[in-house]
């Protein structure tokens, strides 16, 4: 039995992936950083290490119908959270808030129209656009093991779907991320 423990891979251990990434499992999150920097990108992927975590549920391309994500910019240092719907059959109603509940607190709505934005080329990836919004929730990230998001939905029977999205490794992704967010194989 003891020999078996051996043998097992390493967690969170940075492996090289053939797409030209580092990346590490840290739990139930998975972070990369791009093997280069791209500037004049227009995408962030061009120039931000990530990492997410997704729900349970998939879509008909077998990924989750939705993930929270944390981006470290590499060229600011900046780190950002975005959530992203992506569920087959529904259409998140932008009319009213989403709601990100932590256990023992009073939930947080972050309103579509003043409190998230959509980037680049994305419609349905959301990010906070307040810095300190987004610096409160990625601290209470860093305390909890779960968060549910209550996503409004335009369907009458499901106005409102529970999305429940674990926290465990969020603090290694986040070091992960801070680790190789300047280690590229050509800048």
């Amino acid at each position: 039995m003891a020999l078996a423990l051996f043998t097992l891979p390493a967690a969170a251990e940075p492996f090289h992936h053939p797409s030209g990434e580092w990346r590490e499992y840290n739990n139930d999150w998975l972070a990369a950083c791009p093997d280069k920097i791209d500037e004049d990108a227009a995408t962030y992927y061009g120039y931000s290490c990530f990492a997410s975590t997704g729900s349970q549920e998939l879509n008909s391309a077998g990924l989750p119908a939705w993930k929270l994500t944390l981006i470290h910019n590499r060229l600011t240092g900046d780190v950002d959270v975005a959530f992203t719907g992506a569920a087959n059959g529904t259409e998140v109603d932008t009319s009213r808030p989403i709601s990100i509940e932590f256990t023992g607190v009073m939930p947080q709505n972050f309103d579509f129209a003043n409190d998230l934005e959509t980037r680049l080329n994305t419609s349905n990836q959301w990010f906070v656009a307040d810095e300190f919004r987004r610096d409160a929730l990625i601290a209470q990230m860093k305390m909890r093991n779960a968060v549910i998001l209550h996503v409004p939905l335009t369907i009458a029977d499901e106005p409102v779907r529970k999305v429940r999205l674990s926290l465990r490794g969020v603090l290694a992704s986040l070091d992960f991320m801070s680790s190789y967010a300047r280690r590229v194989s050509q800048y």
